[in-house]
Order: C-alpha cells, then structure tokens, then sequence
C-alpha cells in the first residue's frame, strides 16, 4: 500500500486461528468445535475464517451496540454496574470453555428412553445448538459445576439460551446415569460410588480426563449426598422455561424432575416437610458444616415444591400437584417454626452457638422463584412477603453495612452483634456471585438502592481496590486475601438485570393497571350521574 506524503490510508488485517478438533486428557475421543459446521474440520479454514471476519465485523460491532446501548444510555444505572454486568461476561469465553458439535453416535439421554421417562437420545436443541462447557473456574478445574452454575447461569439463560438449554440436557441425561466404582472422598475419608443413579451430579468431568462420558471429578465430598444439587436443577428447569416458554423442554424436563425430588425426599427424616442437612458441609459452601433443617437449603427445598407444584398444573398432573402441595404446606409451617426468629431465618436449626448466624445466602430460594415469575403477591409462594422483606433488611444492616464499612459487599455470615462468622474460612468470605444474586433479590423486592450498595461494594473491591479486573475470584475476605481466580460464579451479574427488567415491566403493568381503574371509575361516575 503507498501512503503519499502528508496523506493517510488504512488496512484492515485479520488474525485468526483454526483449530477445529479437541482433545481432552484421557485422548479417547476427539471432540469437533461448533463453528466447523460451516468451514469444515480439516484445519485449513483459516484464510476463510480471516475473510469472514472482515466481511462481517462491522455489522457485528452494530449488533453490539444495539444490544448494549439501552443499558449504556441508562441514566438510572451507575457507570461501575454497566461495567460490571458486560466485562464479567469474560468469563463464558476465557473460562476453559468448549463449544462442540453432538457426535453422531452421541446418546445424551443416559440410555433412558422417552416412554421410560428419560430423554430423547439427541434433543433437537442439542443436535442444532451443539454442547457447551466452561470451567469451574481456571483453578478449580471441573466443567459446569452445577451448584455453581445455579448462580453463573443467568447470563446465559438471557443472552443465549439456547446454550443454557442444551446444558440442561446433558444435566438430565447424567441423572439417570450411575458409575459404581468406589473412590475416595478427601473430607470423610470413606469410599462411595462415583456416581449414583437418580441424582444431579456435582459437574461434567475434567478436562484432563473424558467430560461427559465420566462426571464427578470432584473428590472432596461426596456429592450423591449434598442437599442442594437436585433442587437447583427442578429451580433452573422451571426459570428456563419461564423465560423460553419452550413446552417441549418443559416435558422432556418433568419426568427428569420427579426423579430427582424423590432422591430429596429421604433428606426429610422426621416426615415433617423439611429436609435436614447432615452434620457436614453438604452443600455450595463445602467448608461450612450445617445440621439439621437450615435457612439455605430448606429455602431451596420449599421452592423447589413451590415450582414443582407450578410445573405439575402445566403437564396436567394433578396428583403430583396434591402430593407437592402438601409437602409443600407442611415443609412451610416447619421452616417458620424451626428458622423463624422474628427478623430473619437462621444459619440453621442444630441449637448450637453459632445457628443463629445471619447467612446473606439465606433468600436462594426465593430469588429464584421471583426470577421465575413466582414469589409475588397473587403468585405462588413459599416464604410471607413481610419475612423476606425483613430477613433482606437483616442481611443489609449487619452482612453488608456492619462489615468492612459497608464498602465490599456482603460476608457470607454474620452473627447478630455484629461481627463476622468465624467458624469456618467461607463464613468469613464474601462471594461476589452470590453478592450478586442477593443484590437481584433486593431489587425484586422493591430494595433497588439497598441492592445497588450491596453490589457496588464487591465490584470496587475486585475491579478498583483488589486489581482482578477481568479474573474475578470465587472469594475474597476483609483483609484483601482472595480465592480461586477467574471464577464462573460472578456472571449472577445478569440476574440483577433480570431483576431490573421485571421490575420495569411490573411497574408498567401497575400503572397501566390504574390508569385502567381511574378510567372504569371515571365512566361508571358518568353513568351513575
């Protein structure tokens, strides 16, 4: 290109890459990448790569700017939230992540058939879409680690949800599945089977080993009997389809669901409605020992019934719908009578010093069914308005304002007086995912502000103080130290803008609403005179 003297030109230049096949650690199979589809699998497509991009990319920068500048232009949303909510999207494509075409030979069902109420051996939104993994985080080296993924999987629900939902399947076809083998588990030191049958597993394997055909690559505990697994599928199954509105997942799903809530129900050893965690940390925090009925997983639990319930009228299932609804109100009436001590639930019900702690976490449940259209009033429920409202406040006043300032977000435990709980290392830590998901909480209950301090405090802490902008950690405590670097659970970012969202369109409703009512008023004054 000639550049004449005091002129300019420009060139556009093209760096791309084709590597169009994966090989994961064990090298038993090999694994084509999505995009080959259209440029072919033998490795040479470079060149065609390079020119699409260059033929392509303006309209991609114009599709960007359509889909960001609502948000960006938003004069009621703080520069530090924008930044936050598109930045930490990093994470879905530097986290380890594949994205593969379904083998021909693929059978994502676990070889349960449809009529034996299992799945179809390649759901048609696997085969167009493909499958999709991404790491626990760069540390922690396990792909789609479920109970994290509960948290992270908001961003992809609302931004491709597709993806979410072929995730899904490979979820429900490794219920069914089971791997007897006995390994051993590093915090109890027994030996149990890798995986048992009817349970959702912990994640989808390790990229050193064969993901998908071998999951559980987890070894701390064993996971069959953690109390959280199986009620965040049944909570994202019915959120998934509250945002598609995709019936046929819906169906595939019900059955997948039913097996796993009966798995649940030999957690409720007493019959009273609630289930009881197991003297160990059998759930996401696996540092922090709970027992007996607990605000974090009982409100996993009630939930679960509540959406089961839901789902049951949808299929037209009316036995399930009664035998739900009863677990559903007794489990309740226990869950108050066992947690309940007048402003917020407790860590849990075990009686020892420490059960009374404020847990941040302890409204899961119920952000879950707001996100899902549920939780509201003339909605169905499973926790009293005024007792969230209250339990929120809680976690505002001692979890976030009476730690560090105020000024980096909410510890995941508290005690009452005022200090941090130091009973384990995760009591003492705050997670910025979850801080996430209790801002969206608070905003769906109508505490926007209280839910913007919240989160604004953990983004300025990673992003300004800490120096991590684009390696968000799992963890970090009061005195800086962090934990597990570039972690998945911080996209729950996108559920504050679900939360943003739903507000909006409530508000617009209520309005609507009364403008329709003043008008009726007006009409039926008319008439009358």
């Amino acid at each position: 290109m000639l550049v004449p003297a005091q002129g300019h030109n420009s060139l556009e230049f093209c760096l791309a890459w084709d590597m169009p096949n994966i090989m994961f650690g064990s090298r038993e199979r090999k694994h084509t990448r999505r995009y080959t589809r259209y440029f072919g699998t033998k490795g040479d497509a470079s060149p065609s790569l390079g020119h699409y991009a260059l033929t392509h990319y303006r309209q991609w920068e114009k599709s960007i700017d359509e889909w960001q500048r609502p948000i960006l232009q938003d004069s009621s949303l703080p520069s530090w939230y924008k930044s936050a909510l598109f930045n930490e999207l990093y994470f879905v494509v530097d986290g380890g992540t594949v994205w593969t075409e379904l083998p021909e030979d693929a059978d994502v069902s676990g070889g349960v058939r449809s009529e034996d109420g299992g799945l179809p051996a390649q759901p048609a939104v696997v085969k167009e879409f493909g499958r999709f993994a991404y790491l626990e985080g760069q540390e922690y080296r396990m792909y789609n680690t479920y109970d994290v993924h509960f948290y992270a999987s908001f961003a992809l629900i609302m931004l491709w949800p597709k993806l979410a939902l072929s995730l899904q399947y490979d979820i429900a076809g490794s219920v069914v599945q089971q791997d007897p083998m006995e390994r051993l588990h590093l915090m109890s030191g027994r030996y149990s089977p890798v995986k048992a049958k009817n349970v959702v597993p912990h994640d989808i394997g390790d990229p050193d080993d064969e993901p998908w055909q071998r999951v559980n690559a987890y070894l701390i505990h064993d996971t069959a009997d953690w109390k959280d697994l199986n009620l965040k599928f049944v909570l994202q199954v019915y959120r998934d389809f509250h945002l598609t509105q995709d019936h046929q997942y819906l169906k595939d799903m019900w059955p997948v669901c039913q097996a796993v809530m009966e798995s649940e129900m030999k957690f409720d050893l007493d019959g009273d409605g609630l289930i009881e965690n197991s003297g160990y940390a059998d759930q996401t925090y696996d540092g922090w020992t709970v027992t007996g009925p607990s605000a974090y997983c009982g409100g996993l639990w009630l939930a679960s019934l509540c959406v089961m319930c839901k789902m049951a009228k949808l299929v037209e299932n009316e036995e399930a719908y009664k035998r739900y609804r009863d677990i559903l109100d007794r489990g309740s009436a226990a869950y108050d009578k066992l947690l309940w001590n007048g402003k917020y639930y407790n860590y849990d019900s075990s009686g020892r010093d420490l059960s009374n702690s404020v847990m941040s976490d302890q409204c899961a449940g119920h952000w879950f069914l707001r996100a899902s259209g549920l939780g509201r009033e003339n909605t169905r429920q499973a926790f009293p308005k005024e007792k969230i409202q209250s339990a929120l406040k809680s976690v505002f006043d001692l979890n976030v304002m009476s730690f560090a300032g105020g000024q980096m977000g909410a510890v995941n435990g508290m005690r009452p007086e005022g200090v941090p709980d130091r009973s384990s290392v995760q009591s003492d830590e705050v997670w910025i995912g979850v801080v996430y998901g209790l801002a969206a909480t608070m905003i769906h209950e109508g505490m926007k502000e209280e839910g913007m301090r919240t989160a604004e405090g953990c983004y300025r802490t990673v992003w300004e103080r800490l120096g991590m902008a684009f390696q968000t950690p799992e963890a970090y405590c009061e005195k800086g130290i962090y934990r597990s670097l570039a972690y998945m659970r911080p996209l729950s970012v996108w559920a504050m803008q679900l939360a943003l969202n739903t507000s909006q369109k409530d508000q617009t409703t209520t309005a609507q609403t009364e403008a329709t009512d003043g008008e009726q008023g007006q009409d039926l004054g008319e008439t009358q005179s």
